[in-house]
């Protein structure tokens, strides 16, 4: 028994003294392994500081100017445009000084050319036949009808020709051009009221709103107005109510810009009433002659836009009394022309019509068509892309353009 004892106790010995060594040599390895060195922190240098005196880049030349040349913050001098550039501010446009409105139509008469050759030179040409049978005179009629003039004013006008021509007897090309000239003239009535009314009252502008559908160059017409105006004397502020086409407020703030017309204007898809009252409230407190009001174009079928309009002129007369309501027509829409015009008739007091496009057209009947329609005159046109061929509409000269020498 005492045997097994001490067997065990030696067993145990050798055990403990085995451990012992495993774990003093792995001490010893574990001294022995190589320490890394301490990390040394990265010290990023920063850019050297300018000094004073140092050149930031090569010198460039440049025109020295003494103090006296220098203009002072506020001091109303305009810095040299070198100056201007070199701070990457374009100068103002320089105000344009627009064409003279006497005469401008006989001026732009070529711009009728379509119209005459339909229109004009067509009844001429059929007035002059030999002989006047009943296939002629329909030929005539369809000649008017198709320029647009309406059914009903081509009947009255053949039913004059037809009387005149009998009565006449002899028909030399002369006596045909003015027989013709005269029922032209007095089918587009000149007798109506064709001026603008533009001047100012004792307190207030003049107030023009410019109203129509998409499309027919309202906005392009407006900008064109003021130079009208501008030409004959008057200073004009413009108001941009046309807050629902992006480009619309910028197209007429550049026509301002280009005579010297200031444009009030909103946030886009803001409240065209607000923009027009502030536009009339900006012109009595500059001494304005006129405030120009461009509409947002409305399609005629959309009723609750057409009611806007009804407020824009609503708010408008808050001020004082609106002078004009300028219905702006595109004259190749024809007679669908006409169904927009009776729509903004009843919407608003229309007091006078400006055709776009005759330049473009040879349906110049639509003048006589649309006055008749509406019972107001037409009081400009357009004829063309250039900012002064909008004109002041005269009967005769219009006439004369038509059916030529």
């Amino acid at each position: 028994m005492e045997i097994v004892i001490l067997a065990v106790v030696i067993a145990l010995v050798v055990i403990l003294g085995a451990g012992g060594l495993v774990v003093g040599s792995r001490r010893k390895k574990k001294q022995q392994l190589p320490t890394a060195p301490p990390s040394t922190p990265t010290i990023t240098t920063p850019p050297a500081e300018p000094h004073v005196g140092d050149e930031a880049e090569a010198p460039r030349e440049e025109t020295r100017r003494t103090i006296e040349e220098v203009p002072l913050p506020g001091s109303g001098a305009t810095a040299a445009p070198e100056a201007l550039e070199e701070l990457d501010v374009l100068p103002p446009p320089p105000i344009e000084q627009p064409e003279p409105t006497a005469g401008r139509l006989i001026r732009l008469r070529s711009r009728l050319s379509r119209s005459q050759s339909s229109l004009g030179k067509g009844l001429l040409t059929l007035l002059s036949r030999e002989r006047l049978d009943e296939d002629t005179w329909e030929e005539i009629e369809d000649t008017l009808i198709t320029a647009d003039v309406g059914v009903a004013p081509t009947q009255e006008l053949v039913e004059r020709l037809r009387t005149r021509v009998r009565v006449l007897g002899t028909r030399t090309p002369e006596e045909l051009r003015t027989l013709l000239r005269e029922e032209l003239v007095a089918l587009i009535d000149p007798s109506l009221d064709r001026t603008l009314r533009t001047e100012s009252h004792e307190e207030t502008p003049a107030v023009v709103l410019v109203v129509g559908v998409n499309g027919t160059g309202k906005t392009t017409t407006t900008g064109k107005l003021a130079r009208v105006l501008v030409a004959d004397g008057r200073s004009v502020v413009l108001g941009a109510a046309d807050t629902f086409r992006a480009a619309a407020a910028d197209q007429l703030q550049t026509w301002g810009e280009r005579v010297g017309a200031r444009t009030v204007r909103g946030p886009e898809g803001g409240d065209p009433a607000s923009v027009a009252f502030d536009a009339v409230k900006e012109g009595i407190a500059e001494g304005a002659d006129t405030v120009l009001v461009d509409t947002a174009g409305r399609l005629h079928t959309k009723t609750g836009l057409m009611d806007e309009l009804g407020k824009v002129k609503r708010v408008v007369e808050k001020h004082g009394p609106v002078d004009e309501v300028l219905l702006v027509l595109d004259a190749t829409t024809g007679q669908n022309g006409l169904v927009q015009a009776r729509v903004f008739a009843e919407v608003v007091d229309i007091t006078g019509i400006v055709l776009t496009k005759l330049d473009g057209t040879a349906k110049g009947g639509i003048v006589v068509a649309v006055q008749r329609e509406l019972g107001v005159p037409v009081k400009l046109i357009g004829l063309g892309e250039g900012a002064d061929d909008l004109a002041p509409f005269e009967p005769e000269a219009f006439v004369d353009a038509l059916i030529g020498d």
